[in-house]
């Protein structure tokens, strides 16, 4: 396979790969290595070549090597097979998983190993069956409820957010997707003609042209990323020198086409965080949304404007979760490596993420089984579960009558980490929900000093105390946490329970900037 010469082409180098990390190495992996200037491209006659040596430096200063060096940093007793290092971001993300962005959920893979009897051989015992109900009173996006669906688990959510419960709604609801395909259709028909004439459009369509020629000369790939990795370039000086060389032809095309970058306003996060041409295409489909007379089908399609609007607010690439500043300029990209602009226009991420959903939906159909799934809007610190349910009358509450909750699966909120509430700013703005931030356990803005502790424990105590009343008397609780205050025992003896086993995982398909070891705990719990 190899040449006398030490180089291997994309095809080559994959095939040796698999072979020295024992794992299947794709065409695709050597590919993106290559793009991302992890190793050097060589050859410029049309055929790309890998030289074996320094692919083989690559993996062995980072393959293989991460389980022992993390546990020499978290400690002997990680749990590496709760790591699910050999899944893919696309396993991770799997179906209707990615149906939306939400910040501190787990991987479905993590809920599957503890309700499901058949994930891994090696468990001792087994804790849900098919056929029980699973509770989940941080339910998030709904992780644990469409999971529960595919291992034929009946599940309940609870929620604060209104936003968050019709995520999670969205995930295990039912849907005639060729009507769902129709209505999107005419969404995107319509906005397509509302910007046919736009200047905006135009503006947009001259000044990528002029960017791909400046990046082209300025950032070539991956000949300056390369450079970048072998410090040949300082990035941060040389990224910020060309982005001030390009802004007068970017400031030249705004004048030329008389575009107006601000709203005139920042009463809310939507006059804030988006551009007026931006602002004005959100305010169309919003209306066209409305419109869709299905409630059904309405929900999910405010699903993809609500994706859409998140990936179009005024800010760059790298900062999409942080939300410092609103940008209005060209401005260099750290993420991509080159000047990048803001966005003009909602039409290609409405259109992209509408093919997205309908395809997720489409996939987690074939795995859905005949179970039932609700996430509740409401406290879980005082809220009546079956009392919701008889409300209801529907089939759910039949089931309850004849079998109570067997456990809870969930990943409460950390200690001062995540506004819950503030991350959906713009979706809670524009569907008019009622925010409740006040009602959050733990959130950001309350710290995370002595005060804020003791809160956080006596408001998941609550939420423990008040849904074991709907648990069966041998009950199992999971509950994933962070737990670097050691404020969980507290937890536990505050609700009746006991800590019968803990369970360290080390925390890898993570989103942060941050990669560095990282763990976090499912606690096992039962009662006293």
């Amino acid at each position: 396979m190899q040449n006398n010469s030490g180089l291997l082409t994309i095809k080559e180098a994959s095939e040796w790969a698999s072979d020295h990390l024992h794992k299947n190495v794709t065409t695709s992996n050597i590919s993106y290595l290559v793009q991302y200037g992890k190793i050097k491209k060589i050859g410029n006659n049309g055929t790309t070549l890998i030289n074996v040596q320094e692919l083989k430096n690559y993996y062995h200063s980072y393959n293989g090597q991460r389980e022992v060096n993390w546990k020499a940093k978290l400690g002997d007793d990680l749990n590496w097979a709760l790591s699910f290092d050999y899944l893919k971001e696309a396993d991770t993300t799997k179906h209707v998983h990615r149906l939306h962005p939400y910040k501190g959920k787990f991987i479905p893979q993590l809920v599957g190993y503890f309700l499901d009897s058949h994930t891994d051989n090696f468990k001792k015992e087994v804790y849900f069956g098919k056929g029980d109900i699973v509770l989940d009173p941080f339910c998030g996006s709904g992780t644990t409820l469409v999971q529960a669906n595919e291992l034929g688990i009946h599940a309940i959510g609870i929620d604060i957010s209104a936003f968050n419960v019709m995520i999670s709604n969205a995930k295990i609801g039912k849907y005639d997707l060729t009507e769902l395909r129709y209505e999107v259709n005419r969404i995107t028909k319509a906005l397509r003609q509302f910007i046919a004439d736009s200047n905006t459009v135009k503006f947009e369509s001259h000044l990528l042209a002029e960017l791909q020629k400046f990046n082209n000369k300025y950032f070539p790939t991956p000949g300056f990323r390369y450079k970048v990795e072998c410090e040949e370039i300082n990035e941060e000086k040389y990224g910020n020198e060309k982005a001030e060389l390009f802004l007068p032809v970017y400031l030249d095309l705004i004048r030329q086409y008389k575009i107006q970058l601000k709203q005139g306003k920042t009463d809310n996060f939507l006059d804030k965080w988006y551009l007026k041409h931006v602002r004005t295409e959100i305010d169309f489909v919003f209306n066209l949304v409305e419109k869709v007379h299905d409630s059904n089908l309405r929900k999910i399609v405010k699903i993809i404007l609500s994706r859409t609007m998140r990936s179009c607010r005024a800010t760059t690439h790298s900062d999409l979760s942080t939300l410092k500043e609103p940008i209005t300029t060209t401005y260099y990209c750290s993420k991509h490596e080159k000047i990048c602009k803001p966005l003009f226009s909602i039409l290609g991420w409405w259109e992209r993420y509408s093919e997205d959903t309908v395809s997720r939906l489409a996939q987690f159909d074939k795995l859905k089984t005949d179970t039932y799934q609700k996430c509740l809007t409401g406290d879980a610190r005082t809220i009546n579960i079956f009392s919701k349910f008889k409300r209801a009358r529907n089939k759910f509450d039949v089931l309850l009558k004849k079998q109570k909750i067997k456990g809870i699966f969930s990943s409460p909120p950390y200690v001062g980490l995540i506004n819950y509430h503030e991350q959906h700013a713009y979706a809670y703005d524009l569907f008019n929900f009622e925010r409740k931030d006040n009602l959050e356990i733990g959130p950001l803005f309350n710290g995370q000093g002595y005060e804020a502790k003791k809160s956080y424990v006596q408001g998941i105590s609550d939420v423990l105390n008040n849904c074991k009343k709907y648990l069966v008397e041998d009950y199992h609780v999971f509950l994933v946490a962070n737990d670097k205050y050691n404020l969980y025992p507290i937890i536990a003896e505050k609700s009746g329970m006991k800590i019968v086993n803990q369970f360290k995982r080390p925390v890898l398909n993570r989103t942060e900037k941050d990669k560095g070891a990282y763990s976090e705990i499912i606690f096992h719990l039962t009662k006293v």
